[in-house]
């Protein structure tokens, strides 16, 4: 049991000697370290029942408390009934105790219980090369998968091809028009077309696949034969961009699907039996104000064609049907207006308020000097997301697009994308895990140690070594609400903040400076134990850095330098 988890239940033995069995506890950090260790709201949320001042509840409460069996130093009241606790130093050993035993696991749970889930991100219309704004939403779907995944859901990843439709036919036109001209023969790119370099690359292709077999024939059988081979060479190019930004996916769904195998078709008839459509000026609405819309939606056009939230209907439908009762999509802020007509046609069909969840993103603006910059050769209007991780690395392109939140706005800085020091957060946090291995080879001994737990740890008794200690213990709660509030920048937070503390550490060991504070002290005893907690501080950077896709360098040219 966890040092948190003794805390919470003494709390309740406590609160249940007062008369209020089944009290449930919350414990958080206090703003201002000064305060303590931990603090809980608990006699303010007991006033009611107890029918007493919280003030007098939290004295009562820090009276019957087992403050040992809590592994509580102190237990002081504050303000109108808060309680602060500072933990004792065993207590505090056993937190280090905790993150040496469990090593790469630390920070995992089972809270899912191996529920599935469906994250669905990326979803890029098969008709260019995926722009740097795509990024943000890969690296974003990425890690909320990776979250999920460490706290206990079984998560399927699931990318959808939206292959059909008029881009699909713009494309087509596109490529043919440039196969004309590859001919020598006159031809125009439709307007509202694609002009990229990458159009001229798939006509190419489709040239010496083909020769000049459809030299003038713009028939249909031709351009549906430019669109499968034009979307085949995208898709295969977008796949290997993901795939070199460390995006995986375990199932690709193509929208054509969904009218191939009649789900469509399906979506309407079931709509329609509904009760909640009719027919106005030759189209069929359907009723979606009965679920909060703003408006009615038009389901099928008058000229027989669906509008675009209905394949997408069928498509979350799908979803469900194949079991995900908990389903996520990682969209763009320009979704915003499609969501509450898709929950609406879904309720409509039967499925629960809220399926599926989304979490929308602000777009990217890239920037190098405090100008908008684009830096795209094959694109046109836009910079590819393989030509920015190429400049900047793979490592720096997926923090800096996870660094903020979701909902906000991201300026993503190129100069300081491109700093190698520790002001770019990236290599902050990776110096820091690097260091730690530099303190290994010095010592010639193993980063990985099962020895760790013999470790005099009682040594380690600075209010620095202390506090770093508690703050690697935070890594499993951070954790944990990152993923419940699918937030990745909670743990870039953290990271920047327990690699600040790792460096302040390791800095004010350095023998010339501070010889009593160095970890290779002659001291057997303090050189072990602080060893071990080099050892913490490497796991928790470590295991941060690997949730979000990032790499753990051992070594770095600055770190060598020192």
């Amino acid at each position: 049991m966890s040092a948190t988890d003794r805390l919470r239940s003494k709390l309740a033995e406590a609160a249940e000697a007062l008369g209020a069995s089944g009290a449930e506890v919350q414990l958080e950090r206090p703003r201002n370290a000064e305060h303590g260790d931990w603090a809980t709201n608990l006699a303010l949320t007991l006033a009611g029942r107890l029918k007493k001042p919280p003030r007098s509840i939290a004295e009562e409460l820090v009276g019957r408390l087992d403050l040992t069996g809590a592994g509580v130093r102190t237990a002081e009241v504050a303000g109108p009934g808060f309680i602060n606790f500072r933990l004792t130093g065993a207590a505090v050993e056993s937190l280090l105790e905790r993150i040496l035993a469990a090593g790469a696991a630390f920070g995992r749970s089972e809270a899912g219980t191996d529920e599935p889930m469906m994250v669905e991100w990326v979803s890029a219309n098969p008709t260019g090369p995926l722009h740097f704004g795509h990024g943000r939403q890969a690296a974003l779907g990425d890690a909320i998968c990776a979250l999920l995944e460490w706290t206990g859901w079984s998560v399927h990843r699931e990318f959808y091809y939206n292959d059909s439709g008029k881009q699909m036919e713009l494309l087509a036109r596109s490529v043919w028009a440039r196969y004309q001209q590859l001919l020598g023969d006159a031809a125009e790119v439709p307007e509202g077309g694609y002009h990229g370099e990458y159009v001229l690359d798939v006509a190419e292709r489709f040239r010496e696949a083909e020769g000049d077999a459809y030299r003038g024939d713009d028939s249909d059988v031709v351009l549906d034969a430019m669109r499968r081979f034009a979307v085949a060479m995208l898709r295969a190019e977008q796949d290997r961009d993901l795939t070199d930004f460390r995006v995986r996916f375990d199932e690709h769904f193509l929208e054509s699907s969904l009218y191939s195998e009649g789900r469509v078709d399906a979506t309407i008839r079931g709509l329609k039996e509904t009760g909640l459509t009719y027919e106005h000026e030759g189209a069929l609405w359907l009723r979606t104000t009965e679920f909060g819309d703003q408006k009615d939606r038009v389901m099928v056009r008058s000229n027989g064609l669906p509008t675009y939230f209905l394949p997408d209907v069928a498509y979350h439908l799908s979803k469900w049907e194949r079991g995900f009762r908990h389903a996520i999509n990682v969209q763009g802020s320009d979704h915003h207006g499609t969501v509450p007509r898709v929950h609406a046609g879904l309720r409509a069909l039967g499925l629960p308020e809220g399926y599926p969840e989304y979490v929308l993103h602000q777009m990217v603006r890239l920037e190098r000097g405090g100008q908008e910059v684009k830096i795209s050769k094959r694109a046109g209007g836009y910079t590819t997301l393989r030509e920015l991780y190429e400049i900047v690395g793979v490592d720096v392109a997926r923090y800096f697009f996870l660094m903020r939140k979701p909902e906000a706005h991201l300026v993503f800085d190129l100069d300081e994308a491109l700093d190698q020091s520790d002001k770019n957060p990236v290599y902050k946090i990776q110096y820091a895990h690097a260091r730690m291995m530099s303190i290994f080879r010095k010592a010639g001994a193993p980063a990985e140690q099962p020895g760790d737990g013999a470790a005099p740890l009682a040594r380690l008794d600075t209010e620095a070594e202390r506090e770093l200690i508690k703050q690697l213990a935070r890594f499993p709660e951070v954790v944990q609400r990152a993923a419940a509030d699918r937030a990745p920048h909670v743990v870039c937070d953290y990271l920047e903040e327990t690699a600040g503390a790792a460096n302040s550490w390791y800095h004010a060991g350095n023998p010339s400076r501070s010889p009593e504070l160095a970890v290779l002290v002659d001291d057997p005893e303090l050189r072990e134990a602080r060893l071990a907690l080099a050892r913490g501080v490497r796991i928790v950077l470590r295991n941060g850095l690997r949730l979000l896709g990032l790499s753990a360098p051992d070594r770095m040219e600055r770190e060598e330098q020192e």
